[in-house]
């Protein structure tokens, strides 16, 4: 079923490679946030059905957007170069996408939430 997606990513070009996999895999990407501001705004009040979230934006952690989409019931996996070692312990178990990752690994960890 296809998805509403949030992609958090401060790489525009990491970020247009994302979106074009989501593309690909016949989901609509309904907002692209750079930083962290902008991605805490949409996590609150985005029509989304699932955000792929890069632990690191410009220099701060993401980890307060993800406690919006928890709290929403909106699901999300972590994209991060670091693996899960690297995540807030607070949401252990949520999937991580390590960078960088190929459109099955993507699909794979959107199918976990369906």
């Amino acid at each position: 079923m296809a998805k509403r997606v949030l992609v958090v990513e401060d790489e525009m070009t990491i970020a247009m490679m994302i979106e074009d996999m989501l593309v690909d895999l016949g989901h609509e990407v309904v907002a692209t946030a750079a930083r962290l501001p902008s991605a805490l705004e949409v996590a609150a009040d985005g029509n989304l059905d699932f955000v792929i979230l890069d632990v690191n934006l410009a220099g701060h952690q993401s980890f307060p957007v993800a406690a919006v989409l928890q709290q929403r019931g909106i699901p999300f996996a972590f994209a991060t170069g670091y693996g899960p070692a690297g995540i807030d312990p607070a949401f252990a178990g949520r999937p991580v996408l390590t960078k960088p990752f190929t459109t099955a690994d993507l699909a794979a960890v959107i199918e976990t939430v369906d």
